[in-house]
């Protein structure tokens, strides 16, 4: 079973066969929507809405914990995201695609780890490659398969929101090695690293970042590019889901 987490503009996928919607409830509250179990081709899915049906979650407010453990009780093997992000490196445009290898978190006051001492447990996990690498290799294979422009590496700086940035703010982004910028990567990648579920994300570019235009950001213009974005990220999904199928069937 492989979970797909839905990000801004993806609140449901079109092709999806839904065989049932589970409301879930967690130790850790209840996750941002109901979770649909289906499939995708001939893949099992279990797809969950990140800002909720129709993005009333604002990415702070999000339920993290809820969402990842979810998934987890619910049987998901591996998770992808999929993330709109803004393009802070001049190579990316709108609405590329980026499947990043790195991440830096600038986020705070979220409930970030599942370890947090109330069960007296407490661990430290090795998060130096935030990505699980099999993963983001079958979606690295599928996208190359298709016409599309991509970027298959690159560090995802993940910021608080729900504001975008200031242009001072992306410069500092990009000295500390930043190419994309987004506010929803963390701590869900963690939280999957602390339950040992595969994750890796595939990030759609949604605006250029604060400074690096001289047009202002409008919702218009990154509504235009979600819609395409979208559609294009499902593609690579949609190929990417019996390679990792075959690989997850391999490991059980």
């Amino acid at each position: 079973m492989i979970g797909i987490i839905g990000g801004s503009g993806a609140y449901a996928i079109p092709d999806m066969q839904v065989i049932r919607e589970n409301s879930i409830k967690t130790t850790f509250g209840n996750p941002s929507a109901k979770l649909l179990f289906g499939q995708l081709g001939e893949s099992n899915i279990i797809f969950l809405p990140r800002h909720g049906s129709g993005h009333k979650i604002p990415p702070h407010a999000i339920n993290y914990r809820a969402n990842i453990r979810a998934l987890y009780d619910c049987g998901a093997q591996c998770i992808i995201s999929l993330n709109a992000v803004g393009a802070i490196s001049a190579e990316l445009k709108a609405p590329d695609l980026c499947i990043p290898e790195q991440l830096i978190d600038y986020t705070y006051g979220r409930d970030h780890t599942f370890f947090d001492g109330s069960n007296g447990v407490v661990e430290h996990i090795d998060f130096t490659h935030p990505y699980d690498e099999n993963v983001r290799q079958a979606l690295l294979l599928a996208a190359s398969k298709l016409n599309l422009r991509f970027r298959g590496n690159g560090v995802y700086a993940v910021t608080q929101g729900p504001r975008l940035e200031s242009a001072s703010e992306v410069n500092r982004l990009e000295r500390d090695g930043a190419d994309i910028v987004g506010m929803t990567g963390m701590p869900e990648a963690a939280l999957a690293r602390e339950l040992g579920i595969p994750y890796a994300s595939i990030c759609i570019i949604v605006n250029p970042a604060a400074g690096r235009s001289q047009e202002p950001i409008t919702m218009s213009a990154i509504l235009e590019h979600l819609d395409n974005g979208v559609a294009n990220a499902l593609t690579v999904i949609r190929s990417a889901l019996p390679i990792l199928s075959r690989h997850q069937l391999a490991k059980h």
